[in-house]
């Protein structure tokens, strides 16, 4: 009985190491300019019409959660805006807004 339960361990142990939560890869961070073409106070977001963001996305509008509110309370239609899109596997969100002066 003994030898089979030495025997079990190792199979128990290589069976439970695949069993592992899956790590998630690092955040990216790109710098982001546009404008705030709609916001949504229930969900926190904002249409942004944004430039080229590095390798991740074409020139588009879409929308954008921005965290935190405090980053949200700061946006209003029209402004132009500077900030980092905040990118980890599927999900993304807008931060570190400052909003510039209209060119």
């Amino acid at each position: 009985m003994t030898r089979i339960t030495l025997m079990l361990i190792p199979a128990l142990l290589i069976a439970l190491a695949g069993c592992g939560t899956k790590q998630e890869a690092p955040a990216k961070r790109y710098p982001m300019q546009g404008v705030i073409k709609a916001l949504d106070t229930r969900t926190k977001s904002a249409m942004i019409d944004a430039g080229k963001i590095g390798d991740w996305m074409e020139a588009m509008t879409m929308e954008y959660p921005v965290k935190p509110d405090a980053e949200f309370a700061k946006l209003h239609v029209g402004d132009r805006i500077e900030a980092t899109v905040v990118v980890s596997d599927e999900r993304y969100y807008v931060t570190d807004v400052k909003v510039t002066p209209a060119k």
